[in-house]
């Protein structure tokens, strides 16, 4: 490969840079993923149209080709999740779980739960969440603003830690080449330092277990109680739509249970399996967890999932041969965001780092500076957290972050160098959560029925406090470089959510929002 003049210079930031400003000023990220690659190949070819054209192509051509099972992947899960919702099992689940949820306290508590066993996806988690709980969470009083809050959180941030997850996949895959460890298991190594998401989860059971809410989910919170007005004040826009999957009536709870059981157990089997832990070499579990090829194990796991769920619906006549038929195509619809977005992701990764040696700029300029490193962590999580915010995608963020941060450490990797990778994690999810453009906000409120603006506004001050902590937590990590930092700063906003609830108490509520969006 030819070595353009412009690699390994500031130039080599310019795509990246192209992308993000286009994408706040259109609040579009497709469009302004793809002409920040459009850009790195026009530099790369010298300015050529016609070389930057070919150059794209065998750019994206080389990422599709490498990351062909985590392609497959995805579109297993939406099949699945299209079946599910032919066989009408979430009406079923949440006709059951109705039945042993008795206070506004427990459908939170049950609803974060359920967030959790779904950890596989965020859109997966997203749409069966919402759906499976809506009915629940409106007969005890929740706001569909505070479902959606509670929907969102535990999505991304839940599947940033989840170690079965198409998200592990992902960042696994943006592990540039020349660091010498499983790009999967720097993943695993990762989780213990991500405060975002671990104190997201936090505060998601501290204010459910509570019943305290403050901001402005506090006004549309004592509407719901006190006014019975779910939609708090925006209308009933969405009073007669119905999202719930299907209302087939052969569906039972356990057709929804045992794909995802199997989906989970499926996907250790394939891990564990490339880790050559049925080898007879005595290779241990973790040992073999840690060694696997993530692309293929989850590959693996997701078609035993999709078989099993195939093959158990058809033996329990809860589908037919033409709903089977209509899931194939529905289910890879439905993952075509996350698959556009992985794409672009790729090829702005590749052309930053290969075609311009975003990586070696970044190396050279850390190489002998009297740089504070300790600085580091919060300065990468703000940076994750202004990508993640103007492009709205977390995985777009990766795309760009992962291979910086590696190269700033020379490829070695380090127990700071392990903080900063989960600051930059943080970071693209903090960004995600607060973004107006965010594909998972969007999807969430959607799934939660409210309105979109009153979702991502009563959402913000929650995702800011969160993220203010996080932020301190991420200083103290570069200061002492350990894992210990993570459950201080998870006691800390415990108890300050305590202090705030003492403090609230007895004082008057206001509705301070209204979406302007819905017609009067």
């Amino acid at each position: 490969m030819d070595i353009t003049p412009l690699y390994g210079t500031i130039w080599a930031l310019f795509p990246p840079i192209v992308a993000i400003i286009l994408a706040l000023l259109t609040k579009e990220v497709y469009s302004s993923l793809f002409i920040g690659i459009l850009a790195g190949a026009l530099m790369y070819s010298n300015f050529s149209v016609v070389g930057m054209i070919e150059h794209t192509i065998s750019i994206i051509s080389s990422r599709l080709g490498s990351n062909g099972g985590i392609i497959v992947f995805l579109i297993c899960l939406g099949i699945i999740v299209s079946l599910m919702q032919a066989s009408g099992c979430s009406k079923a689940f949440g006709s059951w779980a109705a039945g042993i949820i008795k206070t506004k306290r427990s459908s939170l508590v049950f609803t974060t739960l359920l967030g959790l066993f779904f950890c596989i996806d965020d859109y997966f988690n997203s749409l069966t969440t919402a759906n499976i709980m809506r009915p629940i969470t409106d007969k005890h009083k929740v706001s569909r603003a505070r479902l959606a809050y509670n929907v969102d959180c535990t999505a991304a941030p839940i599947c940033i830690i989840a170690p079965i997850s198409s998200w592990a996949a992902a960042v696994a895959s943006y592990v540039p080449p020349e660091v010498e460890a499983d790009g999967y298991a720097l993943f695993l190594q990762a989780i213990p330092f991500n405060l975002y998401a671990l104190l997201t989860l936090t505060m998601l059971i501290t204010l459910a277990i509570l019943k305290f809410d403050f901001g402005p989910m506090r006004g549309y919170e004592y509407l719901a109680e006190e006014k019975g007005d779910i939609y708090g004040g925006t209308g009933d826009m969405y009073a007669n739509i119905s999202t719930v999957s299907n209302d087939n009536p052969l569906g039972k709870a356990m057709d929804m249970l045992l794909p995802v059981i199997v989906l989970i157990g499926g996907c250790i089997f394939g891990l564990i399996y490339t880790g050559d832990f049925f080898s007879g070499e005595g290779v241990g579990f973790i040992e073999a967890f840690s060694a696997c090829d993530a692309y293929m194990g989850l590959l693996i796991g997701g078609l035993i999932a999709l078989a099993f769920t195939i093959i158990y619906y058809f033996l329990r006549g809860i589908i037919t041969m033409e709903q089977f038929v209509q899931c194939i195509p529905d289910g890879a619809v439905a993952m075509t965001p996350a698959l556009f977005i992985l794409t672009l992701s790729w090829g702005i990764e590749g052309i930053c780092r290969e075609s311009l040696g975003a990586a070696v700029f970044v190396k050279a300029a850390f190489e002998n500076s009297a740089f504070p490193m300790w600085l580091l962590p919060p300065i990468l999580y703000l940076l994750g957290t202004f990508v993640s915010f103007a492009t709205g995608t977390s995985w777009g963020t990766f795309g760009i972050l992962i291979p910086i941060t590696f190269a700033i450490f020379g490829y070695q990797v380090s127990d700071l160098c392990m903080i900063c990778l989960s600051a930059t994690l943080a970071g693209a999810v903090t960004g995600d959560h607060c973004s107006p453009i965010s594909e998972t906000a969007i999807m969430s409120s959607t799934a939660a029925q409210v309105d979109f603006m009153t979702h991502v506004m009563t959402q913000l001050p929650y995702a800011l406090f969160t993220a203010g902590f996080s932020l301190v937590g991420f200083a103290l990590m570069g200061i002492i470089q350990h894992w210990i930092v993570t459950p201080i700063m998870m006691l800390v906003i415990v108890a300050v959510l305590l202090v705030l609830k003492k403090h609230y108490s007895g004082k008057p509520v206001k509705v301070k929002y209204v979406s302007k969006n819905v017609a009067k």
